[in-house]
């Protein structure tokens, strides 16, 4: 049943033979989890459960071992997120600088909380722990676009800036 059930993932005709060849190209695939994790949600967006099963099946690991490391790293989500993603960081740094009414700003303009997605599909709200840019704070990462510095009354360019390229 779970094997069918992939194919109900949006384009997986054409997403999972890239998958497949990508693993094949892989000389020890039980020791490169991470690698082909990152493959698949690169190309699905996502690694909900049936994908997850599915690698597990072709590095031939427990389908355990999958979930373990998907459900530990805050880079990997079990949910379909947006076009784009706007993480914000509340790390320390971050947080002592104003990250927490930057959030704010974002999840009162775009109508949802953090964990949420717009329903148009165009936005996804997360809080994350850390970026890494502590020089920048605070810091919001739109997909792989840093921002430093944002204070609350920079947020409607940034939401405005990715609603045009949405509409391109």
């Amino acid at each position: 049943m779970i094997m069918e059930d992939i194919y109900r993932l949006e384009e997986a005709d054409k997403k999972l033979p890239v998958l497949d060849e990508f693993i094949e190209s892989l000389s020890v695939k039980q020791d490169e989890v991470i690698a082909v994790l990152h493959k698949a949600q690169q190309l699905f967006g996502y690694l909900p459960a049936e994908l997850q099963l599915y690698i597990a099946r072709k590095l031939d690991v427990p389908a355990s071992h999958i979930y373990g490391v998907v459900s530990f790293y805050s880079y990997f989500t079990q949910e379909k997120r947006g076009t784009y993603t706007i993480n914000i960081c509340m790390g320390t740094a971050c947080f002592v600088k104003g990250a927490d009414k930057v959030l704010n700003e974002f999840a009162r303009q775009l109508g949802i909380k953090s964990g949420e997605t717009t329903e148009d599909g165009a936005f996804t709200l997360t809080d994350v722990r850390c970026i890494g840019a502590c020089g920048l704070a605070p810091v919001v990462l739109v997909n792989e676009k840093v921002y430093g510095h944002i204070q609350p009354e920079d947020v409607s360019r940034i939401i405005d800036t990715y609603k045009e390229k949405k509409g391109e």
